[in-house]
């Protein structure tokens, strides 16, 4: 899951979004679209582009939101606490400071909204996640 430590990721940003969009559809699949509706509070809409293969706009919280409908997993709060203290220990790992992840990543993001997304102190999505995610676990040693 998304909100695990990475230290490998695939060939590029859209393979490791789809890995977990798949993993994320899994879960809506097993309990339903209304009922992971009704739980997650995402509308069914963007659940069912998820069960699509498409890439619906979630943030982080409600991506977590979908991973707290299965069984073992962490409730949402826990899982984006989680994939946040990941990045940092990612960037600690690998020698990164916000200046460095910006300078590769590709969303225009400039090291000042990095940190606060990174801290939970702005919001983000989960498309920023992902790649702030990939340009960590692929400068890990």
């Amino acid at each position: 899951m998304f909100y695990e430590q990475r230290t490998t990721v695939p060939g590029t940003v859209g393979e490791l979004r789809a890995e977990y969009e798949s993993e994320l559809a899994a879960l809506v699949e097993g309990v339903g679209v209304e009922a992971a509706a009704a739980e997650t509070g995402v509308d069914a809409g963007r659940l069912e582009t998820l069960l699509e293969g498409d890439s619906p706009p979630l943030d982080v919280e409600e991506a977590a939101a979908i991973v707290a409908l299965g069984e073992g997993e962490p409730d949402a709060a826990t899982a984006v606490e989680m994939a946040c203290e990941h990045l940092l220990l990612g960037m600690a790992t690998a020698v990164l400071d916000v200046d460095a992840v910006a300078d590769e990543l590709a969303l225009g993001l400039d090291p000042k909204e990095i940190q606060q997304k990174v801290e939970r102190r702005a919001p983000m999505s989960f498309e920023e996640f992902v790649h702030l995610q990939y340009v960590i676990a692929s400068r890990t040693p």
